[in-house]
């Protein structure tokens, strides 16, 4: 059992939902990253989901774009990114999902790349552009190395397509709540309950619900119907807003803090 599975079974047996934070690993360096994960976790959150910035993030929002920008400026390679984790693990268990696009991580060979974020305490993996029909030999290596396959559903997913996405996961499932890039948005349109309704009808595995979510309201919201909610724009914004500073961080992640507290507070 991963981090991740363990996690969700701690949630159930509470009858809590999750919350899952997304960071951009060396935004705006890998030792603020550290600190960042760990006032997180201290805010209440369950999961980190910690991006590998890329050149040309296609499903990335302008906050996110910048994000993998400053991080990339500032040095951040997969190696850096490991190192980053084991760092992390240091002083904290708190479940670590590798959120990538395919090419970093190829680039560093994947066979290779699965044992050794692994060993470092990485728990699973995401990865945006790697669509299910073409995932199998990668799959397989994640498996092998331990690690939890994570996938994307969208609203526009024929349920084909869910039953597949549905069989080749493990740790959860992430709903899209709406099409387009990350970012902030003012309401989540209908479809997003819908979707997790669908996605429920093939799996028992947790669904988180994630891309939008930036107000303790949403949050709420999306936690009635979903079992974890995620917030990534809204929360790199936050800290890139708040300032390079410990003190700036800490302010940050007390308002993370009102987002999670909105999600625990809706029982299961």
């Amino acid at each position: 059992m991963t981090r991740i599975s363990a996690k969700f079974d701690e949630l159930r047996r509470k009858g809590r939902k999750g919350f899952i934070a997304y960071l951009t690993c060396g935004d705006p360096d890998a030792e603020a990253t550290v600190e960042e994960v760990l006032l997180l976790e201290r805010a209440g959150v369950d999961i980190i989901e910690l991006g590998m910035p890329f050149s040309d993030p296609l499903a990335d929002g302008k906050v996110n774009q910048a994000a993998a920008e400053r991080a990339l400026r500032a040095g951040m390679t997969v190696p850096r990114f490991l190192a980053t984790v084991r760092k992390i693990r240091r002083s904290s268990e708190i479940p670590i999902v590798l959120f990538s696009y395919l090419n970093p991580l190829i680039a560093h060979d994947f066979r290779r790349l699965c044992g050794e974020a692994a060993r470092s305490g990485v728990d699973g993996m995401l990865i945006l552009d790697l669509p299910v029909e073409e995932s199998a030999a990668f799959s397989q290596e994640m498996e092998r190395a331990g690690l939890d396959r994570i996938f994307l559903v969208a609203t526009t997913s024929p349920e084909e397509r869910i039953r597949k996405i549905a069989r080749a996961s493990s740790g959860f499932i992430y709903c899209i709540s709406r099409e387009g890039v990350t970012g902030m948005r003012d309401e989540l349109g209908g479809e997003a309950r819908r979707l997790v309704e669908r996605t429920r009808r093939f799996t028992s595995l947790p669904i988180a619900l994630g891309f939008g979510i930036s107000t303790p309201r949403q949050a709420a919201r999306v936690a009635e119907f979903a079992d974890a909610v995620v917030v990534g724009s809204a929360i790199v914004d936050r800290f890139f807003r708040e300032g390079n500073s410990r003190v700036g961080r800490r302010r940050a992640a007390r308002w993370v803090s009102e987002l999670v507290g909105a999600v625990k507070g809706v029982k299961v």
